[in-house]
């Protein structure tokens, strides 16, 4: 099986959804809000829902709405549940390490969803492996749900604030009991994590657009270090860990929110927008026409083209239907995965000079072959412009990007990468640009990848040590 022939370039772990709606079942409703989510993950997808005595889950692999239908859903009874759609970076993409979990605290069961990733969740599984708790998947995700079910506290609740407090990294976790939800984001807010109203009932969720789908109101963002209670006397939350320093990723904003989402009272296109016009103003290029590598570079080629006056036109059609597959390309199709997602207007294309806006460069190898398209399809120019920084550091928050020996930027030079993708010029966006275009203060967000500035410390953490960032490394400028 093959993960992703088409070099997928960055790719986010997980959405969240929950809800607490007395008298309603929340089985559908879960099922929409994921699927407004699915961006976030493709690899599975899962509901847990509670009566207010059991807890019933259905999880699968495979795209919500290949997971789901009628008759699966109908079982789900419930007024509170959560769900979950899954991109793994801890953990094998198998059954079992799907989400939700199921586990139990005393003689209480709980389900438990997750959107991160544990720095030290190696460390911690061999010290509850020492202690005799056996593992079923291979997920820091049960970690968690592990420290809560060994805790020896009277309550669930003060069992998952002790866990909370032993776990390092990035999470936004969603854990369902027979008649609660707890929502809690980590202290540095690496992931997004919303809370939301429907009629009166209350819903975390991982994005604002999940919101949109079912036509529920948007009122805040649950802070980093906060834990939120969903139950039948409606919300309370507490500030439960000390927040050093907020770091949300900033590549929520660059490629992995939706674009219709908010984050931080931002609205994503915005953003998007603004990194094109940064990159416009930075890195002009004569050309006829500006062009979308689809769909996150769109927002920032529409922005470069209102800044340059350069008119933008759809370069590519997108097939927004194509998933994963089994089957691998023969050698002489071997450029299939790029073409089943992408395919060139000839005649927009034809004989015209381009600037082609795209969110990132990792290996290069998924770039040129979008360029070599671009030429065969009668492009008589091609000047590439990136709305970010190159990539040097890998992530440890929970994003598979890459090792740092993997980045094209780490072994090339900016003009050696220009000639390796066969392009006419090749431009990034200054970190200056970058946090122009984000307005807001640099010390919110992780730049980690761009700047190896980790917010929580990695190097003590056994991920680190099998794929050290040999600071001594010598790494060629491509400012």
């Amino acid at each position: 099986m093959i993960k992703n022939i088409s070099d997928k370039k960055i790719n986010e772990k997980c959405g969240v959804f929950g809800i607490f709606a007395p008298g309603k079942k929340v089985s559908e409703i879960i099922f929409y809000g994921l699927q407004a989510l699915q961006h976030r993950g493709q690899e599975s997808a899962g509901i847990a829902v509670s009566d207010g005595e059991n807890i019933l889950i259905f999880k699968d692999l495979g795209l919500v709405s290949q997971v789901f239908n009628e008759q699966n859903i109908a079982p789900l009874q419930g007024d509170i549940g959560i769900g979950h759609t899954r991109y793994s970076t801890s953990g094998m993409n198998i059954w079992k390490n799907s989400q939700p979990l199921y586990r139990m605290f005393k003689n209480e069961s709980f389900a438990i969803v997750h959107n991160g990733n544990l720095i030290d969740f190696r460390e911690l599984r061999n010290e509850l492996t020492e202690k005799g708790i056996r593992f079923e998947t291979t997920t820091d995700t049960e970690v968690i749900a592990s420290l809560i079910e060994s805790s020896e506290k009277e309550s669930i609740e003060d069992a998952v604030k002790e866990a909370i407090n032993r776990v390092r990294g990035s999470y936004s976790l969603l854990i369902l009991t027979r008649d609660k939800i707890f929502g809690i984001r980590d202290p540095h807010g690496f992931r997004p994590l919303v809370l939301g109203k429907l009629e009166g009932n209350f819903i975390i969720a991982s994005e604002t657009c999940a919101l949109d789908i079912i036509d529920a109101e948007f009122i805040r963002d649950i802070d980093p270090g906060e834990i939120v209670v969903l139950d039948k006397n409606g919300i309370r939350s507490q500030m439960m860990l000390p927040v050093d320093r907020i770091s949300m990723c900033v590549f929520e904003l660059i490629y992995f929110a939706r674009p219709d989402s908010y984050l931080n009272s931002k609205n994503v296109f915005e953003v998007r927008h603004r990194l094109g016009q940064e990159l416009a103003k930075e890195s002009s290029a004569d050309a006829d026409l500006v062009i979308s590598v689809p769909d996150s570079g769109t927002p920032a080629a529409i922005g470069y083209s209102a800044e340059s006056k350069i008119p933008y036109a759809e370069g590519f059609i997108k097939n927004r239907y194509v998933g994963r597959t089994f089957i691998e390309p023969k050698q002489e199709i071997r450029e299939i995965g790029v073409k089943l997602k992408l395919n060139p207007l000839k005649d927009i294309i034809r004989g015209k000079k381009l600037v082609v806006v795209d969110d990132s460069i990792v290996r290069g190898t998924t770039s040129k072959k979008i360029v070599k398209m671009l030429y065969n399809a009668g492009a008589r120019e091609v000047h590439l412009r990136i709305t970010c920084p190159p990539l040097l550091y890998p992530c440890y928050y929970g994003v598979d990007m890459a090792t740092r020996n993997e980045f094209i930027a780490n072994h090339k030079s900016q003009e050696d990468i220009r000639k390796f993708l066969k392009v006419d010029s090749l431009k990034y966006l200054s970190m200056d640009g970058l946090v122009k275009a984000v307005s807001e203060s640099k010390e919110k967000f992780c730049f980690a990848c761009f700047n190896g500035e980790y917010p929580v410390d990695v190097t003590g953490s056994i991920e680190y040590k099998e794929h050290p960032l040999d600071k001594e490394e010598k790494v060629p400028s491509n400012a």
